[in-house]
């Protein structure tokens, strides 16, 4: 069964609908590369993606650990290469509000450097994260 529906616009613009909750995004293509940088690219999308599942698998380890993560924050770097024009670097800097022990710390980069997405992405694309420990 499908889980998102995708409808090219024109103009070089999609929109997603997630088919569960019916929650819609728009895609745009990047200023560099003949859009109107609008909206999130796919590319912007594949980064956050990253991002995204790092703190929510980070989230889950906290809370089955006991402690958590609230209001941590990533700030996401794309690095673009060409031929063929492709995400070549993702670049994370992660925020915690809190201060974390040794253990809760491992807890956490096990968690973010184990998350599905992480390890689904192509081992040419760099991934630099620094946890800011």
């Amino acid at each position: 069964m499908a889980t998102i529906e995708t409808t090219y616009l024109g103009g070089l613009r999609t929109e997603a609908t997630h088919l569960q909750s019916g929650t819609k995004l728009i895609t745009d293509a990047p200023t560099d590369n003949k859009g109107k940088g609008e909206a999130f690219s796919p590319t912007d999308l594949l980064t956050e993606s990253l991002a995204g599942c790092m703190l929510t698998t980070m989230g889950i380890a906290a809370d089955t650990h006991g402690f958590d993560i609230d209001n941590t924050s990533a700030e996401v770097t794309k690095v673009m290469a060409a031929n063929p024009r492709r995400v070549a670097e993702i670049v994370i800097n992660l925020k915690f509000p809190a201060t974390y022990d040794d253990k809760e710390r491992k807890i956490l980069e096990l968690a973010a450097l184990t998350c599905p997405v992480y390890v689904s992405l192509h081992p040419d694309v760099k991934k630099t994260v620094d946890f800011g420990w």
